[in-house]
């Protein structure tokens, strides 16, 4: 059950991939659809509980960086209020609720994430560190389009993505997680081409 959630998360990631991937083509340029961030929303949501579930803190710090910057895209392409009310609130209240339980059980959360003998500090730090720079691609992305007033997706995005992608790739190898490993090789070729193409533009 708990890999199923997985996939389902990684079934949204492919997919928001592959309909910008897509898109993209057809306008010969690197697009930012709506779909992209939609379901960016809702396997960050679906990720976030596989990660706790398998007790692997790298997972879930990913996670809680992003999460509102999907949310910012959404409503500055006003798709945000599309949404019904209820399950907005839900979104947006979500994380801060699982904050809230981790620093009323912080020695059950240390315990849990932090001391889990599958994970070890090394690896632990190791896989934190690819999900702080495959996460660092949106607060670059996110600074990037509030200076143009626009959701935009950049080279610099897409680079970032490539270098943080193959780090979370390696980890999950260790680590023996189908979840990661197929969510994010898929997206290397994509990364790949959003590149090319960006070059080509600029040629």
């Amino acid at each position: 059950m708990i890999y199923v959630i997985g996939f389902l998360a990684q079934i949204c990631f492919s997919g928001r991939l592959l309909f910008q991937w897509i898109m993209s083509e057809k306008a010969k340029q690197v697009v930012s659809p709506s779909i992209f961030w939609l379901l960016s929303l809702l396997g960050s949501y679906l990720l976030f509980f596989y990660g706790w579930l398998r007790d692997d803190f790298a997972i879930i710090l990913g996670q809680f960086i992003s999460y509102y910057i999907y949310i910012w895209n959404l409503d500055i392409k006003n798709n945000w209020k599309k949404i019904p009310r209820p399950i907005r609130y839900i979104l947006i209240a979500t994380p801060f609720l699982a904050i809230s339980y981790m620093f009323s059980e912080s020695r059950a959360f240390i315990s849990q994430f932090f001391r889990n003998e599958d994970v070890p500090l090394w690896l632990l730090i190791y896989g934190s560190l690819g999900q702080i720079i495959f996460t660092l691609r949106f607060i670059y992305q996110w600074v990037y389009s509030r200076k143009r007033h626009e959701s935009i997706l950049p080279l610099g995005f897409w680079l970032i993505s490539l270098l943080g992608s193959a780090i979370i790739v390696s980890y999950a190898i260790v680590r023996h997680d189908p979840v990661l490993i197929l969510g994010q090789s898929t997206g290397l070729v994509v990364y790949i081409r959003n590149i090319w193409i960006l070059k080509k533009q600029r040629r």
